[in-house]
């Protein structure tokens, strides 16, 4: 490598998706120190970091709250130190489902209706009928996520989410097949479809080892291909988004793409989606972690190793 950098690798954090976090961040700085940079892991806690002396530029590895939701995104702007992923708009309204579902009706990019409840004793939503999804409206990793298949089941579920954040999301639940769509530098990567071997992609099933199925790229006619990945750059561009991001989208079984939601600090753990894809594009895990940081540097008018040798 002609240039090592000194990075920090943002990882831990305060959210309900700590654990993960966790898991990310380890991840990334293996992968970074096997590329030949210095590295040195920050567990992010609100008011309680400090950037390590001499580092050139950020990794963010943080999911939930203070990491996804735009707040350290504004206090490194502040510090004038490069970092990756979105900046602190796209990210607030990234983080914010129903934000992002707004944004995604204005844009006509496809979604499902939706309605918000801040209150555990709300009653059910007139007019709609089973099953219906409720979660948190600001969480990740599906934390909080209740569906629900009757009106008796209503009422867990909502304060269930509430414990999460002081507003649920509920919309109706599509069924069909759950696919995930990477954004790299604001280009659609292959598609993977997600299959949990039994139940709901949940948490457990997202983060244990062989519980999922995963299919890239997704065994999806072109023409649905085409336009799944289309609505994931429209919901991409629709919040503003930059560098990387990871669009959750359900195929409905006419083939029609609806846009779930947004993360623009997809998990980076061994059974991560972004890293799936970005294999099948041709990226192996280390060259990912590198162009990360290849565009946080460019957007700072500099040029990390990778592109000094593609020039």
């Amino acid at each position: 490598m002609s240039h090592p950098l000194h990075i920090a690798v943002f990882l831990g954090g305060p959210s309900a998706e700590r654990e993960v976090s966790l898991r990310s961040g380890a991840a990334v700085a293996r992968a970074l120190r096997a590329l030949g940079h210095q590295v040195t892991e920050v567990d992010a806690q609100p008011g309680r970091w400090a950037l390590p002396p001499g580092a050139e530029v950020v990794f963010l590895a943080l999911h939930g709250t203070y990491g996804e939701d735009g707040a350290i995104q504004q206090e490194l702007e502040h510090l004038g130190v490069p970092y990756t992923g979105c900046g602190p708009e796209a990210s607030r309204l990234a983080f914010d489902k129903a934000l992002t579902k707004q944004r995604c009706l204005a844009a006509g990019v496809p979604t499902a209706p939706f309605v918000v409840v801040d209150n555990p004793a709300a009653p059910w939503p007139p007019g709609w009928a089973p099953p219906l999804v409720v979660k948190p409206v600001c969480q990740g990793s599906s934390v909080g996520l209740a569906f629900v298949d009757s009106p008796a089941q209503w009422r867990a579920a909502l304060e269930h989410a509430l414990q999460f954040d002081r507003r649920a999301l509920v919309e109706p639940r599509l069924f069909g097949r759950e696919t995930t769509v990477g954004i790299l530098d604001a280009q659609p990567l292959p598609i993977v479809e997600v299959r949990p071997k039994r139940g709901a992609y949940d948490y457990q099933n997202k983060y244990t080892a062989g519980a999922t199925e995963y299919l890239c790229p997704a065994p999806l006619p072109p023409d649905v291909t085409a336009r799944a990945q289309a609505a994931a750059v429209g919901a991409f561009q629709a919040i503003g988004g930059r560098d990387y991001a990871r669009v959750d989208i359900m195929i409905t079984p006419a083939g029609d793409p609806m846009v779930l939601e947004i993360n623009t600090l997809p998990g980076m753990t061994e059974t991560s989606l972004l890293p799936k894809a970005a294999l099948a594009a041709g990226l192996d895990y280390g060259a990912l972690c590198q162009r990360m940081i290849d565009l946080a540097l460019r957007r700072a008018g500099r040029r990390g190793p990778l592109e000094k040798l593609l020039v």
